[in-house]
């Protein structure tokens, strides 16, 4: 049986509408990814979604290499929203060498394996 309410499910439910949401605690107020029942924070139970700045900085990076009929190179990050949670995605729009830590980055709602994902690109100055 599929869960349509769980935490995962609203997350995905809302990529697929274009919209990225974040899980706030109602107890203690702090923001957490990934999606859980729990904050891992204070242990409350009451949590809210609340939409995302979709403002970040990159917090590690690296370039994973492929052959070109492969699909080439790409890179892997982590990225620290401005609310405080970190994602592991990826930066797209510019070569996977020139991602550097402590880029500003703004999130989007893209498309992996046929599924919505969130991907990152450089933000705009």
């Amino acid at each position: 049986m599929s869960n349509t309410t769980g935490p995962d499910q609203i997350f995905r439910t809302a990529l697929a509408k274009n919209d990225i949401v974040l899980p706030r605690c109602d107890d203690c107020g702090a923001f957490h990814f990934f999606p859980r029942v729990l904050c891992p924070h204070c242990h409350g139970t009451a949590i809210s979604w609340k939409p995302a700045s979709r403002k970040g900085k990159v917090h590690t990076t690296t370039v994973v290499r492929q052959k070109p009929e492969r699909g080439g190179d790409y890179n892997v990050c982590m990225v620290e929203l401005e609310e405080g949670v970190r994602m592991m995605s990826r930066v797209d729009g510019i070569a996977p060498g020139e991602v550097v830590i402590g880029m500003d980055v703004t999130a989007f709602v893209g498309e992996a394996d046929g599924a919505p994902a969130v991907f990152f690109k450089p933000a705009e100055a």
